[in-house]
């Protein structure tokens, strides 16, 4: 592993895989330099490639590698494995160029339904379930998943889903998500608040760090309450509380905010028979759990083998972000000179309890 804080030699290769086998089979020579390869939590298939070539090639799974050469030591590092896709052809009138988009194994489970009214039963393992299922459906290599828990009850799939929809709530249901390594393989990561993850890097604004000096954070307080209403009724019982953040040390509270905005929830999770006691917990942990709010924080940084999921440590002084453990939501790799990745990481901040 290099060195990613000193010089080095940085190059790009990109090798056409064979879905059988996933293994690398022949070199492209005619792809340009720029292509992009972009990770997103919140896309349906976890981010997409964009390349340009000097020829057309069919469809077809590419992988893409940072070469890095640091004190005579030739190392190579995969960005991702995408189908290359959707060709669009210019030429001006001395060579002819090619831009394509390309998309991450998940595609495959996009592109057929389950059978209408498919279901899994109760008392099933979910995640075998999936791990099997994924398998039958994409070609990427599946991580398999060790998890035991089982189905509470049966799980039908609906009218208009497609195996990548279906799969991802039943997976929900074991607080798992999919997730994609660096090979383009298919795994699985259990759903965790940013707390609870710890740092694999840390990213500072000393002389000698990859992170480069622009950063953007944002923040939106909408839609934070700072009152929660709780109507139950069931069981012969019927209960009704409210929970005020009132606390001046509170940014939005209703001392600060000079109003109430108000979270209702008529149907809490609660099991068995509540006490008022109970109801009153409830609200309580809500509001606590509601009063937190989320920053994204934009920035740029030198090529560094972290991926979507994971947690760094921030701790830049010039911008008031100090030991801020962050999780990142987002990357766009750029493959050009420098590697530059843009990404963007989400932590959270209790206001209130």
């Amino acid at each position: 592993m290099p060195d990613w804080t000193k010089p080095m030699q940085q190059t790009y290769e990109y090798y056409i895989v064979d879905p059988a086998t996933w293994r690398d089979t022949e070199r492209l020579m005619n792809v340009k330099m720029g292509a992009t390869i972009s990770r997103d939590a919140d896309a349906d298939t976890l981010g997409s490639a964009s390349f340009d070539l000097s020829e057309s090639i069919g469809e077809c799974y590419i992988r893409t590698y940072l070469v890095t050469i640091q004190n005579g030591i030739r190392e190579r590092f995969p960005l991702g494995t995408h189908m290359v896709q959707t060709p669009s052809e210019e030429f001006d009138g001395k060579a002819k160029s090619v831009s394509v988009d390309a998309y991450t194994p998940l595609i495959e489970l996009k592109e057929n339904p389950p059978p209408l009214g498919f279901s899994i039963r109760k008392g099933e393992p979910i995640m075998d379930n999936v791990c099997s299922l994924t398998k039958s459906h994409a070609r990427a290599p599946v991580i398999e998943c060790t998890d035991n828990k089982k189905l509470e009850v049966d799980f039908v799939s609906n009218t208009d889903d497609n195996w990548l929809t279906f799969l991802k709530d039943l997976s929900s249901n074991a607080k798992y998500e999919y997730e994609l390594d660096d090979l383009g393989q298919i795994c699985f990561r259990p759903v965790q608040e940013v707390t609870a993850l710890q740092p694999v890097v840390t990213f500072d604004d000393s002389n000698s760090s990859i992170l480069l000096p622009s950063i953007t954070i944002s923040r939106d307080l909408y839609g934070i309450p700072n009152v929660v209403e709780i109507l139950y009724s069931g069981n012969n019982l019927t209960y009704q509380t409210r929970v005020v953040n009132n606390d001046p040390n509170s940014p939005i509270s209703t001392v600060n905010r000079g109003r109430e905005i108000i979270r209702r929830v008529t149907n809490p999770s609660l099991t068995g028979n509540p006490t008022k006691a109970q109801i009153d917990e409830y609200a309580r942990q809500l509001l606590k759990t509601l009063s937190t709010l989320e920053y994204t924080v934009s920035y740029s940084h030198g090529y560094y083998p972290v991926r979507v999921g994971d947690c760094v440590l921030l701790n830049y002084e010039r911008a008031g972000i100090l030991n801020q453990k962050a999780k990142i939501i987002s990357q766009s790799i750029k493959c050009t000179t420098g590697c530059v990745v843009t990404e963007k990481a989400i932590y959270t901040n209790s206001l209130w309890g």
